[in-house]
């Protein structure tokens, strides 16, 4: 047996020789860092890849990069570029060669998006997020079988400081997703995890758990005949029917409407208007990031979306005794935001039926640049009472 491995470890040895002698010393690539960050806050990205011919980088959340960022081939194979100048926080990227997009080989930071995954990169500098020698939570993934869909699904979960070794219950904000985004997001490119321990630790926000679903429930697109409403409508299902009652059952967290919180981004919001609209007496706190009633802008008439939102949800708006117990509606979207306008409209429409409505118009548009600030802001406001 052991002459058996020798002659059979010799012939590995020998592949791996020849190989590496057949590659060449000029086919190595040198020593780099595939991402940098200068103290000024700029971003070099490299990437070795000798025999592309063009190499473009792409990111939808670094400032005035939307068109992408042309690299520069080295001597060495090494394509280069660098950013301007960016605020502290997560970035997603990926690299464009020759019109193939791949993710960096040599950066194992990444987070997950609707259907594809990005390479991660972290500005570090915010009081908010970075990483600090604070009690850290912990995020899960958390696997589950949806009855309602007949399909498994997936969710995350952060859990508090301290939270494996007390038996305290603890309040739960039900924390949504955008379009683009999945229930990888928020802990990743959103930076939920360090956001929450840092608040908790300063004494500025209540330990919570904070869990955060997928909000797809298959294949999605926009555009003609995509199943954009049919999708909403199933998570609002499965959230309602699997997702809460398993965390009510799973997790140690404090029942009743004065210690849940729910809020969302973008589809998030608006899932988080449909849930909340349906079941007012179960929460205390919602939250609306860059998002509303979609469409509520367009028209008035009868057959408008406002019209058949209000029909749609004229309970939750109508009945008083409901919001007796809510301690906060909160709004924030960016001036430079495309859905400006539908928070705007939104916000009105909730105040004509007599909702307290906080609304704030942030600097910055459609992106995690804000969405991180709106988690730091919603959550220093919820459970305080």
């Amino acid at each position: 047996m052991r002459l058996i491995r020798n002659r059979v470890w010799a012939l590995v040895s020998s592949v791996f020789i020849q190989s590496s002698g057949a590659q060449g010393p000029q086919n190595q690539p040198p020593a780099f860092d595939s991402v940098s960050v200068a103290e000024s806050g700029e971003i070099t990205f490299r990437v070795f890849a000798p025999k592309a011919n063009s190499i473009k980088l792409s990111s939808s959340d670094i400032p005035n990069l939307m068109q992408g960022l042309e690299l520069k081939k080295s001597e060495q194979g090494v394509w280069e570029g660098t950013s301007a100048k960016v605020p502290p926080g997560a970035y997603r990227y990926n690299f464009n060669v020759d019109g193939l997009s791949v993710i960096d080989p040599r950066n194992s930071k990444t987070s997950e998006s609707n259907m594809n995954t990005w390479s991660l990169a972290v500005v570090p500098g915010s009081a908010d997020f970075d990483l600090k020698d604070v009690p850290h939570g912990a995020v899960a993934v958390v696997p589950y079988y949806s009855k309602s869909l007949k399909k498994f699904r997936r969710m995350h979960v952060y859990t508090p400081p301290g939270y494996e070794r007390s038996s305290e219950e603890f309040p739960v904000l039900y924390l949504l997703h955008g379009a683009f985004d999945c229930d990888n997001s928020w802990s990743t490119v959103g930076m939920a995890g360090s956001i929450l321990d840092n608040l908790i630790a300063s004494g500025k926000a209540k330990p919570m758990i904070v869990v955060m679903p997928m909000g797809h429930t298959g294949s999605f697109a926009f555009g003609p005949g995509n199943s954009f409403e049919k999708q909403m409508e199933e998570f609002v299902t499965d959230f309602q029917q699997d997702i809460k009652p398993l965390v009510e059952d799973r997790y140690r967290i404090k029942k009743g409407r004065q210690h849940t919180a729910i809020a969302g981004l973008s589809m998030g919001g608006a899932h988080t208007l449909q849930i909340a609209l349906d079941n007012l007496d179960h929460y205390a706190y919602i939250g609306v990031f860059s998002s509303g009633v979609f469409g509520i802008d367009r028209g008035t008439g009868p057959d408008s979306p406002r019209a058949k939102w209000e029909a749609r949800y004229s309970k939750g708006l109508k009945d008083a005794e409901l919001k007796k117990g809510l301690n906060l509606v909160w709004f924030g979207t960016g001036k430079e935001d495309f859905l400006l306008g539908t928070s705007r409209e939104t916000v009105a429409a909730l105040k004509s039926y007599e909702f307290d409505v906080q609304f704030d118009e942030t600097e910055g548009g459609h992106t995690w640049l804000v969405w991180r600030d709106y988690l730091c802001d919603f959550a220093q406001r919820i459970f305080t009472k």
